[in-house]
This record gives structure tokens, C-alpha cells and sequence, in this order.
């Protein structure tokens, strides 16, 4: 069975077996979950760990070490819930720098995703649900105006936004919205648009494009500049996971 991506408007997530993915970080906090067992990963460099369950919020750099085993992991964007709503799906949470690692969690809605043949039919409204679950228990609230720069740039991206402009549109100079946005993301301004850029390759291939199609879609000068961006954000090569996508 092929891996499963599922590109949304306030998430991003994959199922699918993994072997090793080197150190890498997100433009968005991530809930990994071990779908059949515990699994292994390193957070900034530090000694490895067993979780079964771990976040790991935007920007922090992790490896992980799989052994073909399948993961589920779960893209929480800016804006659609507060920025420690994933936290609220582990349980027996510990620190580990600045992740938290658990024994156990909300596993079974993404089991359930990797073994349903149809699940491409039906992940966004499952995820939909599980985020909002997420969102009831988290914590402090986003800052609004971040909120509003962060749904301008995922409904229109274009190069046109720069900082500048949406400085502007929420009464900030352009100084303090990036100190911001950083505060509350968790990563610059200039790599959350590079995430948002992979998202939409991702998108592509998961509705059927093949990585050239992908890769020029999503403003990619060609495949192998993808190829090398892929490789720095999931920290393995695209054809590890994007090639037999289901659909």
C-alpha cells in the first residue's frame, strides 16, 4: 500500500513506512505517531529516544529512525488552532528539549487512515475532527494579527506578499510583524513561505501530478532544486514518500 498525503487548508498529513530521515525541521508543529509501536528519534542533536508518540513544534531540528515501520504525521497550521494544540493529543508526555515525547496518544484515527484502501475520500473531514478535538484542550490563543497574516499568505500565495505588505495590512512595521511571526510560528516569516510552497507541491503529487509537474506548480525552478528542498524539510529524498502516493 502505497503512502497517503493529505494537503489541507489547516493541515498537512502523511501516513506511510519510513526508514531513517535525517536531522530536519518544519514550518509548521508536527504530532508523530508510531501506528503499530514505538519508534525511535533525536531532538537537536541530543541522545536517542523510544517514543510512541511525539511534537515536535516548527523549527526545532529531529531525526528519525523508522526501520520501514509506518508513522502518521500531522501538520498543524498557523492559525487553525493555537500554536500548543498538538500537545493535547499526546498522553504521558516528557520533555525532551524542546519537544515533548509520549507513551501514547490519538493513534487510532491515524491508524485507521493507513489501513483504510478509501481513507484519501475521507481524511480531510477525520483530521478536521482530531484538530478541532486538539484545539478544544489547547492553551493560550494565537496573536490575531499573526492569525490574519498567516490566512492571507495560505489563501493567496504569491510572491507579492512580502512582509512589507502585510505589515501594512495589520498596522505594523515590518520589523516588528517578522519578531512576531517568529514568536508565535515558531520559525522566520521567509521559511514559513518556503513551507507553504512545499505544501503546495506536495498537494500536486498527492492529486497525481509526478514531481516535475510538482515541482513547477509550486514555483520550483526544476525537479532537482525540489528534490533538494524536500530532502532539507523531511530529511529523506522525495521518491521515498511521493512516489505510488494513493489516490
Amino acid at each position: 500500500m502505497g503512502p497517503l498525503w493529505h494537503v489541507g487548508r489547516a493541515h498537512t498529513f502523511f501516513a506511510g513506512p519510513l526508514r531513517y530521515n535525517a536531522p530536519h525541521q518544519h514550518g509548521a508543529p508536527v504530532y508523530l505517531a508510531g501506528l503499530y509501536g514505538r519508534f525511535r528519534i533525536r531532538v537537536e542533536g541530543a541522545g536517542w529516544a523510544l517514543c510512541r508518540t511525539a511534537l515536535v513544534p516548527a523549527g526545532v531540528s529531529h531525526e528519525l529512525d523508522l526501520g520501514g515501520e509506518p508513522l502518521g504525521v500531522l501538520y498543524l497550521e498557523p492559525g487553525a488552532a493555537a500554536p500548543d494544540a498538538l500537545a493535547a493529543l499526546l498522553h504521558g508526555a516528557a520533555a525532551s528539549g524542546r519537544a515533548r515525547l509520549g507513551e501514547g496518544g490519538e493513534i487510532a484515527p491515524l491508524r485507521d487512515l493507513w489501513e483504510a484502501p478509501d481513507a484519501t475520500a475521507w481524511a480531510g473531514a477525520a483530521l478536521a475532527d482530531l484538530t478541532a478535538f486538539a484545539g478544544r484542550r489547547a492553551g493560550r490563543e494565537s496573536d490575531p494579527r499573526i492569525a490574519r497574516v498567516v490566512a492571507r499568505l495560505t489563501a493567496r500565495p504569491s510572491p507579492d506578499l512580502s512582509a512589507e505588505a502585510l505589515a501594512r495590512v495589520v498596522g505594523l512595521s515590518s520589523s516588528r510583524l517578522q519578531h512576531l511571526f517568529t514568536r508565535e510560528v515558531g520559525v522566520p516569516f521567509r521559511r514559513y513561505r518556503a513551507w507553504l510552497r512545499m505544501r503546495r507541491a506536495l498537494a500536486e503529487a498527492a492529486a497525481g501530478a509526478n514531481l516535475t509537474r510538482a515541482a513547477h506548480a509550486a514555483g520550483f525552478a526544476d525537479q532537482a532544486h525540489f528534490a533538494h528542498d524536500f530532502r532539507r524539510t523531511f530529511g529523506a529524498p522525495a521518491s521515498g514518500s511521493l512516489v505510488n502516493v494513493r489516490r
